[in-house]
């Protein structure tokens, strides 16, 4: 069962958590917790890998190379996490996803974190690329 304080402006994820999946276990404004990592910059998270210091700042700036070592992951859903507020990628990006047959999901971090623990808990092969801003 997934727990979520919203009135902490840190927000605690809890889950029943399966040994072998990473799960987001806090996200706060630049501030990511997978287990007891702490990561403050934008990051791709994987059911089994963490790619680290994914190197795009803003939704604006995303292109379709910033996508490949995610879907590398070959996830069958990719969360896009679009920093504090919702903010969609240009079309070139659906188009990248979608001619993998993966599906795309573009909502803020925050969401994008809740939603990765649900999946992944679930035994889906999810894969987040999260921008902290």
């Amino acid at each position: 069962m997934l727990r979520n304080d919203c009135s902490d402006p840190d927000v605690r994820l809890t889950l029943d958590q399966p040994s072998n999946v990473n799960l987001i276990t806090a996200v706060s404004p630049g501030e990511i917790r997978v287990g007891e990592r702490v990561i403050r910059t934008s990051v791709i998270i994987g059911t089994r890998d963490i790619i680290p210091d994914w190197p795009v700042a803003s939704m604006q700036r995303i292109d379709e190379t910033d996508i490949a070592p995610v879907l590398e992951l070959e996830p069958e859903i990719l969360l896009l996490g679009s920093g504090r507020q919702l903010v969609f990628p240009r079309q070139e990006i659906y188009g990248q996803v979608l001619g993998r047959n993966v599906g795309l999901e573009v909502m803020d971090t925050a969401a994008a974190c809740r939603t990765f623990n649900i999946l992944a808990a679930e035994g889906r092969r999810v894969a987040a690329a999260l921008i902290l801003d």
